[in-house]
């Protein structure tokens, strides 16, 4: 075992005030040992009313769960990333009421459009440490028993959480599973798009400018969370009313300048900056590129089984653009370690590490290499892992599966389910095989199924058995002419039935999902087993990195997980070679600069006649001269802080993170604060945009808006 000052839990909050560099992607409760940074940079909000969850500004601050966003009026109204609501604007078009192409704007609530059933706001009222709860007593477990305890421990956190159904809990892993919380949220589950721009303006620029600087896009759009009359969460109703929110944020015209301070609120993703060297070089040289070719590949094959069907096109809009964003995040890793090695940065710190650890009285002299030998099998199932994925892409097949899967554990008592299929999870599994309706259709569906079983079969890692199992390509057709779960109606019968219902059912893909199950199940098994693994020797490792990173005053903060947390920064260019100076603003004339009249450069017409006419009035920023676009900070962001609040120095909204630039990408797994560039929206663009150009009227009254002094 590690000697006691490296695994203490309080030591993993501290924080050293030598702190310079924008790195951090902190929990709100780190925040009053960030004083004299938050001092530093200029923010004068007390860094006790941040670490506040009940008070503003990170009252206001909520998840959409892959998203970040905010309310910005009492009345519910939620400001977010177009591409944040991209799902709810697709779900709702149609060739002929096409609002991808053309925006959509409600000039009343009776005109607000539903967010379809995966929509969901949530707020975070309550986060408390658990780990106690978790892992107490665990020591001598290893394997699946300890994975299975610790999962056992964490339903019964969230049993007790969710006592009230209003609220939704969970108990994710921080310092990679060194501690645990249990975080409280109030689930919105009726959620109505109010507000979105033409994509020439919300997607300006699309794939080709995506990471990319400089950026010229309008990358906002406005829903709003609606509850029953009592004011608490209900299933989506023309009876429910906007939810009063307990706050909101007021938007501030008055801009902002190079060297200003900015606070970011929002729920990142997944960082890697803890991962050993050994998990890098996997990443780069086998993972990624994989992910990259599988990526391509099936954008290849929804495009050609789409194509001159513009009704398929704007079905598979919100897969295509989602699979585009990852492809090019992962592509620009792969340049990044590239450009700059990674690996062996890491290599230096690791052995610099493990040299200070040796020294350490009372360590345990096995940890490291259980630990190397707990990673190399990791890396080795997720091979197969990825396998079984390329094998069974196809949207029929997954509906199929899960529903067996439901019908298996449902004979279990709700407790001893698998997470993902108790009954709290259930109005999910519904809400998915429903939100189908809006982004199948067969014969693509089938176009891709056949496509990946053929790139199936040229991967060298198979899982065991999978093969003499799986349908040759040639025989996909006639498995989906057969099947009947392409029917929204039968798909949601189908959660109400038995196993006998499907083990007797003479539908092909039900048959399929039958046949593979044991397979799938056998590679999650294993997963435990290596998870279990893992849970036991990494928090060791990290209580050793976070004490030896202590020991040289560098900053402790937990690799983001779709929690709540706060960066800061400053307003600031950068240089990404030799002689080239970046940022930190850009301008409504590069717009019409980028111009072509075709996709993805086709701006408006009523917005270029605005810029032409220099019709500015108050969104005029006095050193540009002109209506600032997107800017750059030094936050410390990643995926998942896409629509996070950016508040200036009083806690006002200024902008909106949506991206990175390309040469940043890499900071999920090292952070460069001389390169590392976050890109958001000048809130100023989008009041703008909201003024001249769409009318947006009834919601600029309806926000409070902090205009310049005249």
């Amino acid at each position: 075992m590690l000697i006691k000052n490296l695994i203490i839990p309080a030591m993993l909050l501290a924080v050293y005030p030598s702190v310079h560099a924008d790195e951090g992607q902190w929990q709100p409760h780190q925040l009053p040992q960030l004083k004299a940074e938050l001092k530093r940079i200029g923010i004068t909000i007390p860094a006790e009313q941040l670490a506040d969850l009940s008070k503003h500004p990170m009252s206001a601050i909520v998840s959409l769960a892959g998203c970040s966003a905010s309310f910005v009026s009492p009345d519910g109204l939620v400001v977010t990333n177009h591409h944040c609501a991209y799902g709810a604007i697709q779900r709702n078009s149609t060739a002929e009421k096409n609002y991808i192409a053309n925006g959509f704007l409600a000039k009343t609530r009776a005109e607000e459009l539903p967010g379809g059933p995966t929509s969901h706001v949530y707020v975070t009222d309550k986060v408390e440490n658990v780990t106690a709860r978790v892992l107490e007593g665990l020591d001598k477990l290893s394997g699946r028993a300890r994975h299975e305890a610790v999962e056992s421990r964490i339903k019964t956190l969230i049993a007790e959480c969710e006592t009230d159904k209003s609220y939704r809990c969970s108990v994710p892993a921080f310092h990679r599973g060194a501690e645990y919380y249990r975080i409280r949220q109030m689930m919105i589950r009726d959620v109505r798009l109010v507000y979105a721009p033409a994509e020439s303006i919300g997607n300006y620029g699309g794939d080709i400018d995506n990471y990319e600087w400089p950026r010229h896009t309008g990358d906002y759009s406005f829903l709003r969370a609606y509850v029953g009359k009592d004011g608490k969460p209900a299933d989506p109703s023309p009876d429910n009313v906007p939810y009063k929110s307990k706050d909101f944020l007021v938007v501030s015209a008055e801009g902002l300048k190079n060297g200003d301070p900015i606070l970011l609120a929002g729920y990142p993703g997944r960082t890697s900056r803890y991962k050993l060297p050994s998990e890098i070089r996997y990443a780069r040289d086998l993972s990624y590129p994989q992910q990259v070719a599988e990526f391509q590949a099936d954008l290849d094959t929804i495009d050609a089984a789409t194509k001159g069907n513009e009704g398929n096109v704007v079905r598979y809009a919100s897969v295509v653009k989602s699979i585009n964003n990852r492809m090019k995040k992962t592509q620009g890793l792969l340049d990044g370690f590239a450009r700059k090695d990674i690996a062996a940065i890491k290599d230096v710190q690791d052995a610099d590490f493990r040299a200070w650890y040796a020294k350490q009285p009372g360590v345990s002299k096995s940890m490291l290499a259980e630990l190397d030998a707990v990673i190399a099998a990791d890396m080795a199932l997720s091979d197969e892992e990825f396998a079984w994925n390329v094998a069974t892409n196809s949207d029929l097949f997954k509906s199929a599966r899960t529903l067996y899967r439901l019908a298996l554990q449902r004979k279990k008592p709700d407790a001893e389910r698998e997470s993902g299929y108790q009954q709290r999870d259930v109005s999910f599994i519904k809400a998915r095989l429903a939100r189908l309706e809006q982004s199948y259709v067969g014969s693509v569906d089938q176009a891709r199924y056949a496509a990946g079983l053929q790139r199936y079969a040229k991967l060298k890692a198979h899982p065991q058995g999978l093969d003499a199992l799986l349908p040759v390509a040639a025989d996909v057709p006639a498995l989906y002419s057969a099947s009947k779960l392409g029917d929204t109606a039968t798909r949601l019968a189908l959660m109400d039935k038995d196993v006998e219902a499907f083990t007797q059912s003479d539908d092909p893909c039900i048959k399929l999902a039958v046949k593979l199950n044991a397979v799938g199940q056998s590679l999650e098994d294993r997963r435990k087993e290596v998870d279990g693994n893992l849970e036991k020797v990494i928090p060791q490792y990290m209580g050793a990195v976070i004490a030896w990173k202590k020991s040289q005053g560098k900053p402790v903060y937990p690799d983001a997980n779709s929690t709540l947390r706060v960066t800061y920064g400053t307003v600031a260019p950068y240089s990404p070679r030799d002689g080239v100076t970046k940022g930190p603003f850009t301008t409504v004339e590069g717009i019409v600069e980028k111009h072509t009249g075709k996709e993805p450069f086709n701006a408006p017409s009523a917005l270029l006649q605005a810029v032409k006419g220099k019709r500015y009035g108050v969104f005029k920023d006095p050193v540009l001269g002109t209506v600032p676009v997107n800017f750059l900070s030094s936050a410390d962001t990643t995926g998942g802080n896409s629509g996070s609040a950016i508040v200036n120095k009083r806690g006002e909204l200024i902008g909106l993170n949506f991206d990175s630039t390309y040469e940043s990408i890499t900071k999920d797994w090292y952070f460069d604060p001389q390169i590392t560039r976050a890109i958001h929206l000048d809130i100023r663009y989008m009041l703008w945009v909201m003024k001249e150009v769409d009318h947006a009227d009834n919601l600029l009254q309806e926000m409070k808006i902090k205009y310049p002094k005249k």
